[in-house]
């Protein structure tokens, strides 16, 4: 593991510890102006991740969720981070388990490296480009994952559960095992470890919400795919400024 991915690492547990401690305790949450909860577990768990980074790589602007969402947004260059510091806030709320830490690396506009911290279940996954995808369990033993090969009896859907509905409409001419709805970044976890097969996404997103997810991902031999209606427009790029951040739909699969 390379040194500045290890920093995102640690980074990407501390963030993870505090908002443990926060679960356990409960706390208030409040609504955004675009309608999305946010709880002082995101606010505590983006100052760690922030800290850690600026005092390592004090030369690499870090955009982050509540920072950019309070208007703070530095100039970005060729070479950025991208960190939602919970994935997830509505899982952590209803207290579902299915929220993470994302941290991803952007150079030239790609996900090179990436980490999702998993603070209810202790699972890590991390991945950086040329160097594959690993998951670390609850118990220390860490392994590389790949990507599956589509089973004979069909694919393994994933949806986020606010898009379920239209995404099944949508896939009707597929032949589809399962369908599984799951919330955060977790989904592209289970695509890099090979329990899922596709997750298209027909719904708002914003950078730091994909890029971790993605790099493991692509680390891992799949692909992400922006859309223009439904025809693919490339791989899923980041740092558009003039989007505000914000993603095209896109489809993601470990075929």
């Amino acid at each position: 593991m390379s040194p500045l991915l290890q920093l995102m690492v640690d980074a990407a547990l501390a963030a993870g510890n505090e908002i443990e401690a926060i679960y356990g305790a409960g706390c208030a949450t409040q609504i955004k102006a675009d309608g999305s909860p946010v709880t002082e577990a995101d606010h505590r768990a983006e100052a760690i991740i922030l800290a850690a980074l600026s005092a390592a790589y004090p030369d690499i602007p870090v955009i982050a969720e509540e920072e950019a969402c309070a208007g703070r947004i530095p100039e970005v260059g060729s070479r950025f981070f991208l960190v939602d510091p919970l994935d997830g806030t509505r899982g952590f709320v209803n207290r579902t388990g299915e929220f993470t830490v994302n941290i991803a690396l952007i150079e030239d506009r790609v996900a090179t490296a990436g980490v999702i911290y998993v603070p209810d279940s202790h699972a890590l996954y991390y991945g950086q480009q040329g160097d594959g995808a690993h998951r670390c369990n609850a118990d220390g033993v860490t392994e590389r994952i790949r990507t599956r090969a589509v089973p004979p009896a069909g694919l393994t859907i994933l949806a986020s559960r606010t898009t379920a509905q239209k995404t099944a409409a949508k896939l009707s001419h597929l032949k589809i095992a399962e369908f599984l709805p799951s919330s955060s970044s977790l989904k592209f976890c289970l695509l890099a470890e090979g329990s899922a097969d596709l997750y298209p996404r027909y719904g708002r997103t914003m950078e730091w919400d994909t890029a971790a997810g993605q790099a493991i991902l692509e680390a891992a031999g799949g692909r992400v795919i922006a859309l223009e209606g439904d025809a693919e427009a490339g791989p899923l790029r980041y740092g558009n400024v003039d989007r505000n951040f914000e993603n095209p739909y896109f489809v993601a699969w470990g075929l």
